[in-house]
């Protein structure tokens, strides 16, 4: 339950060259290093750290058990000259590791809200720009530059220095080599690389630690071939992949996602 304005909970650890502002709410156990600084409209879920250093402001909350190393700075204003001012967010969830001088600026637009997901690991200087969308489970390594509206689904791993262009969708369970430029949406389960990025099948290694089995994997890699690798046109191949592939959820999202590409899909 979230605690009302104002309150530090039992057991939390507040340095006392820190800055807590009187408004802001504390969960159970939170820790505040030396130098961190919390504003009034923040809100800190049970056993967080907030390393030291670190600056937490804006209309933010923070899931519980997450860990915010040093330097890293959550709930800036975007680096948008629409922004007027006026109430939007950033919420993090759960179990999540932002590493440090990581940051993430807060929504556009009134009432809108960045999210980040649970279980996610954030490297050094990546930065989550305002209105993106990161799902669980999501690893982001050091330095990747995300501009505004991205969307990250779950379970996607994106490599160091790749620099992901605005508006642009990255599918669950794909793999972007370290130093891409993302123009373009990533099909999901898809491994990619390179400026502009070029697809390189699909990521088996990582689906087969999560579980997926060997009958998915080859359906996902037969959807993969047909979208990919035939020659036809998006709509052309999203519809052979249903005709071939009919009643397999995985295939039936990859294709989904395909036919609902506003950007177009990197191939």
């Amino acid at each position: 339950m979230t605690p009302p304005a104002g309150t530090v909970t039992k057991g939390a650890r507040v340095h006392p060259a820190s800055f807590v502002d009187p408004k802001a709410r504390l969960g159970v156990d939170v820790v505040v290093e030396p130098g961190a600084v919390i504003g009034p409209d923040v809100t800190i879920g049970d056993r967080t750290i907030v390393g030291s250093h670190a600056l937490v402001s804006g209309w933010t909350t923070v899931g519980a058990d997450c860990h915010i190393h040093h330097g890293a700075v959550l709930g800036t204003p975007p680096q948008d000259l629409k922004y007027s001012g006026e109430p939007s967010y950033l919420t993090v969830g759960d179990h999540t590791v932002l590493r440090e001088y990581m940051t993430a600026n807060l929504a556009t637009e009134p009432g809108y809200t960045t999210r980040i997901g649970s279980h996610c690991l954030l490297m050094a200087y990546s930065h989550v720009a305002h209105n993106c969308q990161v799902g669980d489970r999501v690893v982001i390594a050091n330095a990747v530059q995300m501009a505004g509206y991205v969307i990250v689904d779950d379970w996607a791993i994106v490599g160091g220095s790749t620099v992901v262009h605005q508006f642009t969708r990255i599918g669950r369970h794909a793999m972007i080599g370290g130093g891409s430029r993302i123009p373009q949406d990533i099909a999901p389960f898809v491994k990619a690389a390179g400026s502009p990025p070029r697809n390189a099948g699909i990521n088996s290694v990582g689906l087969d630690r999560r579980g997926f089995s060997r009958e998915t994997r080859e359906a996902i890699e037969k959807a993969y071939r047909i979208f990919f690798r035939s020659g036809a046109t998006a709509v052309a191949a999203v519809q052979q992949i249903r005709q071939r592939l009919p009643g397999i959820p995985e295939v039936e999202h990859f294709a989904r996602f395909c036919e609902t590409s506003v950007r177009g899909i990197s191939r």
